[in-house]
């Protein structure tokens, strides 16, 4: 039995509001929350030596006839509506997030023939007026940084602007340094192009073991994250380089392997909350070939990409127009489900009402956040989620994400 005691001493109390004093504070500046921009579903990868102003409509057109010419596998994985609703996507908007590269996909060139092609895809950039679009530079190693920072600057020089939704990729981050680095670059180019501070933004995109673990034993990765100033948008698994420094076998190289669930469970934990987005890798198996190859191609792809949002990884990398037609397909049919499933549970929840699941604050915050990632890539409309969530309006949907409903 506890006895009766004293009064916890105040200089007790004192000590812990001293040691605590500003945690709270820094806790709120280092971890906001996800705010309220939709993520992308992917970000494609066309060389920049290739792209045009009509790369999407061309990617679109040929996903297109690849969907007309395998609709029966398609509805057999997806369904006739989610199929149609695909059908839809690919003539109206089929790439959300368009990066031109100038790393791997594009290669080593001649300095005259990158700065071209530099300059050709500035052009290109402030022509298509996407929302999201971008370049992926060479590293900030030693070896190819004065490159990599000469192609971002003639790209922006080109543009005469920085492009709606601009951001670079900064590949083969192996220390946090490189992220200071990616500051300093966008602080330097913002005063010289007489931007507003803040304007650039950028991506780092993991390869490395040493960018997850670090020698000292860290994740490497949130000490860059949260040495990015705000300015990083987003973590990017690059699949098989990792997989390569971890010395796995080149037929096993894939975003399944347990090498790459460590990693990226690893970059999903240090973006928590703090409005940066993880992104999942690509697969190398393109929809080419004989007919069986192409449809063993969409069957993988559609199975990684569905594996990839069941683990919270709603966005990942498209290297083909084939890619699109499994990555829309499986991200409509996911998050169709995932309303049907989320629907009865959030008006339980608004009602206050028992049942065979009884849901916590958190787990509403969770059923609210996945219906408003699904609205934000058109898998269902409002009046959907009305029809078995009758109280969830979007207002409502936006104050349980925020834990403000009352």
């Amino acid at each position: 039995m506890v006895q009766p005691g004293r009064p916890i001493a105040p200089t007790l109390l004192a000590r812990i509001d001293d040691l605590l004093a500003g945690v709270a504070a820094d806790l709120e500046t280092r971890y906001p929350g996800d705010g309220d921009a939709p993520q992308p579903v992917h970000t494609v990868y066309v060389s920049a030596a290739d792209a045009t102003v009509d790369s999407p409509a061309q990617w679109g057109a040929a996903a297109g006839e690849l969907l007309d010419a395998h609709i029966d596998l398609l509805v057999e994985l997806g369904g006739e509506g989610p199929v149609a609703a695909v059908r839809r996507r690919l003539s109206s908007a089929p790439i959300q997030d368009l990066r031109l590269d100038f790393e791997d996909g594009y290669g080593r060139r001649p300095d005259d023939t990158e700065d071209s092609d530099a300059r050709r895809a500035g052009h290109t950039l402030a022509a298509l007026g996407t929302d999201l679009c971008g370049i992926r530079i060479k590293g900030l190693t030693s070896a190819e940084r004065k490159r990599a920072i000469r192609t971002l600057e003639l790209v922006l020089d080109a543009a005469g602007r920085v492009p709606s939704g601009f951001v670079f990729t900064v590949p083969k981050v192996r220390a946090a340094e490189q992220a200071t680095a990616a500051v300093w670059l966008c602080e330097a180019l913002e005063q010289a192009h007489g931007l507003a501070d803040g304007t650039l933004r950028f991506e780092l995109q993991i390869e490395s073991p040493q960018a997850i673990l670090g020698a000292d034993g860290t994740a490497t990765i949130a000490k860059a994250l949260h040495r990015s100033g705000g300015r990083c948008l987003g973590l990017h698994y690059g699949t098989y380089d990792y997989s390569a420094a971890c010395g796995i076998a080149p037929q096993q190289q894939a975003l399944d392997h347990p090498v790459a669930d460590h990693a990226k469970a690893v970059m999903l934990a240090a973006a928590a909350q703090t409005g940066v987005r993880v992104a999942d890798g690509s697969t190398q198996v393109m929809p080419a070939g004989t007919g069986e190859q192409v449809r063993s191609a969409l069957r993988r792809h559609h199975h990684l990409v569905t594996r990839s949002l069941e683990r919270g990884y709603y966005q990942g990398w498209d290297m083909h127009p084939g890619h699109l037609v499994t990555r829309w397909l499986a991200t409509i049919t996911f998050f169709r489900a995932a309303l049907a499933a989320a629907g009865p549970r959030l008006q339980a929840y608004l009602d206050r009402r028992g049942g065979a699941i009884v849901d916590e604050p958190a787990t509403a915050e969770a059923l609210a956040t996945v219906v408003l990632r699904g609205l934000g890539v058109d898998a269902f409309t409002l009046d959907d989620v009305l029809a078995v969530a009758p109280g969830a309006d979007i207002t409502v949907l936006r104050k349980l994400k925020e834990r403000t409903l009352s």
